[in-house]
């Protein structure tokens, strides 16, 4: 049996430690800082005794996060960017990426500054986005002429689940066969 060790840590051994831990998770995920926070107060709490305090970790968390952050290691806007670009590719609304983003612990300067640049690059991206999803899920204009009425109010659900208003949703569903190939033929 090997027998337990009960060292008390120093505080620069605790920082080394936060910090490598941060370095790897970074290195294998590159997070958002509240989603790097969440994860070293749970690694954290976890490895530590139980007379540490919680605002005492959350304390060394936030220098460890400020020194990551002021090397450029985890940058939230850069992840607000990219991961939006991402989802715009993979057809996910505006309100979907907003959300996704604010539930990444975001800041929402961030948030704004990046939907407001995806508005700019296309002025109508959800309609586009909504066309992408039909394509992908073989709905609305998507479907044989003759089910399209039977299936209306489910495309229509499944697009407002997607978080496209009613007017965009509505809009797609409209869309001629033959104009919805020529859309799909220019993304």
């Amino acid at each position: 049996m090997i027998p337990i060790r009960n060292r008390k840590k120093t505080l620069q051994v605790t920082v080394d430690e936060m910090r490598s831990f941060s370095f790897a998770y970074v290195e294998k995920y590159a997070p958002s800082k509240q989603q790097l926070k969440t994860y070293l107060l749970k690694k954290y709490m976890k490895l530590s005794a139980s007379d540490t305090r919680k605002k005492d970790v959350n304390k060394l968390i936030d220098i460890v996060l400020s020194d990551l952050e002021k090397n450029k290691f985890i940058n939230d806007q850069f992840y607000s960017e990219s991961k939006a670009k991402s989802m715009v590719q993979r057809g996910h609304s505006l309100n979907k990426i907003r959300n996704y983003l604010m539930g990444k612990g975001i800041n929402q300067e961030f948030i704004k500054n990046t939907v407001n640049k995806i508005r700019e690059d296309n002025s109508d991206q959800d309609f586009f986005s909504a066309i992408k999803i039909c394509k992908k899920k073989r709905i609305g204009p998507a479907r044989a002429e003759d089910n399209r009425t039977l299936f209306y109010k489910k495309d229509i659900s499944l697009l407002a689940r997607n978080g496209f208003d009613f007017e965009t949703s509505k809009k797609v569903m409209d869309i001629e066969k033959e104009e919805f190939l020529k859309i799909i033929n220019l993304l």
